[in-house]
């Protein structure tokens, strides 16, 4: 490693150091100083902001070492999964004032796991190696494991933590094994060798059964079914703040992984994957919506709600072409402002350490705060796919990639599944403007109405202009796309026929029409 491969680092290594300092704080003494601490994570976020856009520009002419190119990436799609994460962090922190400011535990090591989960989230989006991605997964993990619990004498925290624990270490060490497989066959862990090694094979069993533990891992990771069972129990049991990272910040990470490494790693096995993947998708949004309906509780259907976008948003990973890595990327920032919007709205109806949590303490919220029962309306409408908000745009760009790859009917699903959503996301509607219940208790913050107030703005705004965030999405995914093969619907290699015993040979072809203007 050299000094050149530092430029690459340099956020990272920024954030991991402050996230260090973070938590050595309270030891100095000033552990009840919520302010500082809240003031110091905004600093660091900001300074790792301006770092790894000032790197992006720096690395156009610093190159990497050989060795240290194999395992990391500072592309275009990296870097826009990292400013997001970042700005997804920020926006937690100021849903976590009040939170902290209520409670008797120290705000310093709060903030430095929230660092710490970020620093492992910008690996995950820069690692090209199956081993980086790891180290970058468990560090967000672990993370995550202690903020579930962070409530540490209630019970349901405790229980919720204790679940995610034991969960997601059975599905590291799956992952893990799938991860061993894919080198045994392949004999390397960097997603670009592994690809070429790919190209050349037909079958492989032992291959096969590596990326089917490797996809069961990743889909723990974003609550796909079978997978599914613990967010309504960990979302319910954490503290709202944590909630809402978990639901936002981590899964979309998880997805940003998960796209790297099936559109550069695994492409050339697409045709043996994706039939699997596109029925975990339709199972995750048919149980995920359906399972929703019956919940009272607020924060466990948003957690249903978060299985059914799981399965969205695989769409855009399963159709493995240039629509569907848009898709991922524009509804990721969709889904993303969306949620955190609506998780600030429930914080705004807390009750002592936990938030108004059922459906019926937003009765009467239209008459006490009629602006932010808008805003709630508006979000709900984006999550269900209803113009003028962005996730009809962000829909139709997943539901295009669907049809586009042949998988018509994923698509179909897709479309019957968003309008039973608005069944349950109607509910809150109902309860907000139409219920006769006494009016809701609303504790409106300035960090929660910054908060919701950004969400809105870029719920509407990418609704009703979303051709500069398209364009971004484009230039992100450039690097992605470059690997695209473009094919008839319904064949993913239409030279690799069912039973063929002949290598495939010619050369994938580019696909370089863009999205927005159709030229070549």
């Amino acid at each position: 490693m050299t000094w050149n491969d530092v430029v690459y680092l340099l956020p990272e290594i920024i954030l991991s150091i402050g996230a260090s300092l973070l938590l050595i704080a309270p030891v100095i003494g000033r552990r009840r100083e919520e302010t500082s601490a809240k003031l110091a994570m905004i600093a660091l976020l900001v300074i790792t902001a301006i770092s790894l856009i000032i790197c992006s520009h720096a690395v156009e002419s610093v190159g990497q070492t050989r060795g240290f190119g194999a395992m990391f990436a500072l592309d275009g799609f990296s870097i826009f999964f990292k400013l997001l994460f970042i700005a997804a962090i920020a926006m937690v922190t100021l849903l976590s004032d009040d939170f902290l400011h209520e409670t008797r535990y120290s705000a310093w090591e709060y903030y430095s796991l929230l660092a710490f989960a970020l620093t492992g989230m910008m690996f995950m989006a820069s690692g090209v190696h199956l081993i980086t991605i790891y180290i970058g997964l468990e560090l967000m993990s672990l993370s995550s494991y202690i903020l579930a619990g962070y409530f540490k004498n209630e019970v349901k925290s405790t229980e919720a933590a204790m679940k995610y624990f034991i969960l997601g270490a059975v599905s590291s060490g799956i992952l893990l094994y799938g991860i061993s497989l894919i080198y045994g066959v392949c004999g390397s862990m960097n997603l670009n060798d592994i690809a070429r090694a790919m190209s050349t094979m037909i079958t492989n069993d032992a291959l096969m059964f590596g990326i089917m533990l490797l996809g069961a891992g990743l889909c723990f990771k974003i609550a796909a079914v079978p997978f599914h069972v613990w967010p309504p129990d960990v979302y319910e049991g954490a503290p709202t703040p944590v909630s809402a990272f978990l639901s936002t910040a981590s899964k979309t990470a998880a997805f940003s992984i998960f796209a790297r490494i099936f559109y550069v790693g695994l492409h050339d096995f697409a045709l043996d994957w994706n039939n699997v993947l596109a029925v975990i998708s339709a199972l995750s949004m048919i149980l995920g919506n359906l399972a929703a309906i019956t919940q009272n509780n607020v924060k466990r259907m948003l957690a249903y709600s978060s299985i059914a976008h799981a399965g969205y948003i695989m769409i855009g990973i399963i159709a493995m072409n240039a629509y569907g890595i848009y898709g991922v990327l524009f509804y990721s920032i969709v889904y993303l402002f969306a949620n955190l919007g609506i998780w600030s709205t429930v914080l705004m109806m807390r009750r002592h350490e936990y938030a108004g949590e059922q459906v019926d303490d937003f009765e009467g919220l239209s008459r006490r705060a009629p602006f932010w029962a808008f805003a709630m309306v508006m979000f709900l409408l984006s999550l269900g796919g209803i113009p003028p908000t962005a996730g009809f745009v962000g829909k139709y760009f997943l539901f295009a990639a669907a049809v586009q790859s042949g998988f018509g009917w994923l698509a179909i699903i897709a479309v019957l599944m968003s309008a039973v959503s608005m069944f349950y996301y109607l509910r809150l509607v109902v309860a907000m403007y139409l219920k006769e219940g006494a009016e809701a208790e609303v504790a409106m913050t300035p960090a929660l109405k910054t908060v919701a107030g950004i969400s809105l703005a870029v719920t509407l705004l990418f609704g009703v202009l979303p051709t500069p965030l398209i364009h971004m999405v484009e230039q992100s995914a450039a690097s992605m796309v470059k690997r695209v093969v473009v094919v008839n619907p319904g064949s993913v290699h239409p030279e690799r026929s069912e039973g063929s015993t002949v290598p495939r040979r010619e050369p994938p072809v580019v696909q370089k029409t863009s999205v927005v203007t159709g030229a070549q």
